[in-house]
């Protein structure tokens, strides 16, 4: 039986023109190529990548091509652009494959660690007070680890536009605190 890896990321944003503002792409294309492959250099077809939110900009089509390519079990936590306006999945995002249906929040365990998963960053969350992790995307890396809390979206300096796995968001922060 193959080894299988857990992997997180968010905040990819395939499509949208406005990142290019963030990121160093000439065009949406040129960006939505640069993640596939940095997903595909480290996620093999078996490794479940939970992407916590703002997934696509795309159309369906386009989003359904770019969900094709990208190796793994793909599990959603919905970001705000998943959403339409009145905060329904959009069908782009809907209508994809995930490994089990999107949702705001899920709660897994890494290492026997209590990780808490959220589109947005929170002050506090589930068992914080006990030493639970809480990983979120949206931010875009501006914000600092609090606690045992940190972003790994994308943006982020430390994970090179790729997924990464618990052990590697965590290594820096095992002597973090634990948030009341």
């Amino acid at each position: 039986m193959a080894f299988t890896s857990q992997f997180f990321t968010a905040d990819h944003h395939f499509g949208h023109q406005l990142m290019l503002k963030f990121r160093p792409f000439e065009s949406a294309d040129e960006m939505d190529h640069y993640l596939i492959d940095a997903w595909n250099s480290v996620v093999k077809d078996g490794d479940i990548v939970w992407h916590l939110g703002d997934f696509s900009y795309h159309a369906e089509a386009r989003t359904r091509s770019i969900f094709a390519q990208l190796r793994g079990r793909k599990r959603l936590i919905l970001g705000n652009h998943d959403l339409d306006n009145k905060g329904n999945i959009r069908a782009s995002i809907a209508n994809l494959a995930w490994d089990q249906p999107p949702t705001h929040y899920a709660e897994t365990k890494q290492n026997g660690e209590r990780v808490i998963l959220h589109h947005y960053a929170m002050r506090t969350w589930s068992a914080s007070c006990h030493g639970s992790w809480h990983l979120y995307g949206h931010s875009h890396g501006r914000l600092e680890p609090y606690g045992r809390s940190r972003d790994v979206g994308v943006d982020c300096g430390d994970v090179g536009y790729a997924p990464a796995t618990f052990q590697q968001l965590t290594a820096s922060m095992q002597d973090a605190e634990v948030a009341a």
